[in-house]
């Protein structure tokens, strides 16, 4: 939040744990919700866009595409969503934390299904084999 702060935009924070929320508007000024993905309440068109660095991979699958309508729904029309998760075709638990591994086909229709459309994806981090980045990048816009 502080970076987009600093670049002139008005940030808005969104978590499921209350404590991180806390010590996250402390220290940056900004407001932050305390919310998760799969019970969002979020005012309709109310941000120009949403940034989900490895923060989606943790919902799943079968939620999806509801979860991705509800952010599609958050943004101004043609807001942009941009989202990081990890690679793969699996999801399930490992210990505590829920994640859905997803490759850029799946994901890609996943995204058309809640009314986005693909600008550009990239593979992370950069300049190396394709085996050797584990993190599947997008920005995509919503529909009208």
């Amino acid at each position: 939040m502080l970076y987009f702060k600093a670049k002139g935009h008005l940030p808005t924070g969104l978590d499921g744990a209350r404590a991180f929320c806390a010590m996250a508007e402390k220290n940056s000024g900004c407001p932050v919700l305390h919310q998760n993905f799969l019970e969002l309440d979020l005012a309709p068109a109310s941000f120009d866009g949403v940034f989900a660095n490895a923060s989606l991979f943790h919902v799943p699958e079968q939620e999806f595409v509801r979860v991705l309508k509800d952010l599609k729904r958050a943004l101004v029309p043609r807001g942009i969503l941009f989202s990081s998760n990890p690679r793969g075709s699996s999801e399930g638990w490992s210990g505590e934390r829920y994640g859905t591994y997803l490759e850029w086909e799946g994901y890609d229709d996943l995204l058309k299904a809640a009314g986005f459309e693909a600008i550009h994806h990239y593979y992370r981090p950069a300049g190396r084999p394709r085996e050797e980045q584990p993190w599947l990048a997008v920005v995509s816009r919503a529909g009208q």
